[in-house]
């Protein structure tokens, strides 16, 4: 079977001086265990690579490596290439988010339940969309000054996710593509 691109991203680390994950050590170890092509983006947890296991396969053997090499559990979300274009591609807010800082996408390993997405309350300010295994949050005022970012989305959703801001996410396509 012919390698796929991925995108790997990783929940939670290098924040401060807590879980610090290596990227050069990262990419080693991976291309030891046979993936291709890879490569790290910031230190936010971004791996782009070629591998042949199927996007949960991956997954887990991303978490393994980082549990075996560096001491702790990480989540790790996949998305192909394809899929991350995608995401680019069907911006729902592009009429809208006039500052990629302030534009999250949090990216889930499946999608949550339609009941729990359906249940989420309004907002006044910023705005939010659930498509798919992506949540998409746009909060003008800032992270910081915005009272949706600090929601817990996980516990609404019922899923854990990982988040990028939009330029990330574009860098990433691009680095997929």
């Amino acid at each position: 079977m012919s390698p796929t691109r991925y995108v790997a991203l990783l929940r939670g680390i290098n924040l401060g001086r807590a879980r610090q994950v290596d990227m050069t050590r990262l990419r080693e170890i991976l291309t030891a265990r046979g993936h291709e092509a890879v490569r790290t983006h910031l230190r936010s947890g971004n791996v782009v690579l070629d591998s042949p296991l199927a996007e949960a396969e991956l997954a887990a053997d991303v978490s393994t490596v980082i549990g075996e090499e560096f001491g702790f559990d990480v989540p790790v979300v996949v998305r192909t290439g394809t899929e991350l274009a995608a995401v680019v591609a069907g911006d729902p807010f592009a009429t809208v988010a006039t500052d990629p800082a302030r534009y999250l996408v949090t990216f889930m390993t499946e999608p949550p339940d339609p009941a729990g997405v359906d249940a989420l309350p309004e907002t006044d300010s910023g705005d939010y969309l659930v498509r798919g295994r992506e949540l998409y949050l746009w909060l003008p005022d800032g992270i910081q000054n915005t009272p949706l970012a600090s929601w817990k989305w996980d516990r609404l959703l019922g899923r854990p996710g990982t988040a990028r801001n939009w330029n990330t996410v574009v860098r990433l396509a691009e680095l997929a593509g």
